[in-house]
C-alpha cells in the first residue's frame, strides 16, 4: 500500500492540482488533467507520458 504522507504531498505534474488515489486501480487521478497514473510496487509513476487518459464518465463529476 501507498504511504498515506506521499498522497499528501503528490500533486500532478501536468496542473499541479490534487490526486484522487484509486485503491482497487492502483492509480492516482487528476480530474483537472483527465490522467490516470498508475502505481507500480507502491511506486507512483508520475509521467505525463505514461499516464492513462480518463474516459468522459470518469473525470466528470
Amino acid at each position: 500500500m501507498i504511504d498515506k504522507k506521499l498522497l499528501d504531498i503528490l500533486v500532478c505534474p501536468v496542473t499541479k492540482g490534487p490526486l484522487i488515489y484509486d485503491k482497487e486501480k492502483q492509480e492516482l487521478v487528476s480530474k483537472s488533467a483527465r490522467l490516470a497514473y498508475a502505481i507500480k510496487d507502491d511506486i507512483p509513476i508520475m509521467l505525463e507520458e505514461e499516464a492513462r487518459v480518463l474516459q468522459e464518465d470518469e473525470w466528470r463529476d
